[in-house]
């Protein structure tokens, strides 16, 4: 399967909305509930994908180390369950339990969310400040499945650290890449030209 590169969403776009439902609390979550937040992360990820499950357990840890300090993450999976059913909300359900998510993990059935966000690949990475607006899309880091490079969230915990801060982010930021998110036949988007 092929890689692929993130659209590498304009810098300043305000947090596209979505209104999703938490797999596990089924709580609905939408960028409104992190307005208060002093850095709002939405990641999308789903279970199958080797770049994801390289980065699982790192990515816990990362949310744990921020999530204390005021950053507001949700993931969404917007894979087609019918043709992956391994990403299935009952399976996301499993792998938010395993992997102890302490963010919510929403579904997005419809792949509304994925679209706003010119989302291409899992993971791929949005953080915006603590007015929503987009100052980081890029990596986690550098690890891939088969670079024997250790997952540590580098890239975007430079990010974070600068929002937190009050420092501008650096623009230039190397885009994610992951396996494509996995479209319904007949929904792809227009984006990748």
């Amino acid at each position: 399967m092929a890689a692929v590169e993130s659209t590498m969403l304009e810098l300043g776009t305000e947090a596209p909305d979505f209104s999703l439902q938490d797999v596990t609390t089924g709580n609905i979550y939408t960028p409104r509930n992190f307005k208060d937040s002093k850095a709002f992360l939405v990641m999308f990820i789903c279970n199958h994908c080797p770049y994801v499950k390289l980065i699982k357990e790192s990515l816990v840890e990362y949310a744990n180390d921020y999530m204390p300090k005021g950053v507001g993450i949700v993931a969404i999976s917007s894979n087609d369950v019918e043709n992956y059913p391994d990403d299935s909300p009952a399976k996301m359900r499993e792998d938010a339990e395993k992997f102890g998510y302490p963010f919510p993990y929403v579904y997005d059935k419809k792949q509304e969310a994925a679209k706003a966000y010119k989302a291409a690949c899992t993971p791929d990475f949005f953080l915006f400040d603590g007015d929503l607006k987009l100052v980081y899309r890029g990596q986690f880091d550098d690890a891939r499945p088969k670079n024997d490079i250790e997952p540590t969230g580098k890239d975007l915990r430079e990010a974070t650290d600068k929002v937190l801060a009050g420092e501008p982010v650096p623009e230039d930021q190397k885009p994610s890449i992951g396996c494509n998110i996995k479209w319904i036949k007949g929904n792809e988007p227009d984006y990748f030209g």
